[in-house]
């Protein structure tokens, strides 16, 4: 019994053990592709006009597309519009 018991013990240690390792040489090998700015286009903040041609394609009314692109301004998804 006391046999089964070590081999249980290596057993998830070595599984521990592949786990942290696997995840920290994949943090490691990530690529950082960024823009010449730090941002990326295919992540927020997404551009004002943007937002508001994707509502326009889900088909919200201008007033609706406004008022949705203001809150996702809020929530910092979306770039706030230049004037």
């Amino acid at each position: 019994m006391r046999r089964m018991n070590v081999v249980v013990a290596v057993a998830l240690a070595v599984i521990a053990f592949s786990g942290t390792s696997a995840s920290a040489s994949a943090v490691r090998t990530a690529p950082a592709a960024h823009s010449p700015a730090g941002l990326r286009a295919d992540q927020p903040p997404f551009p004002y006009k943007d937002c508001l041609s994707a509502a326009k394609q889900h088909g919200e009314s201008p007033a609706y597309a406004k008022w949705h692109c203001d809150e996702l301004v809020k929530k910092g998804w979306v770039k706030r519009p230049q004037a």
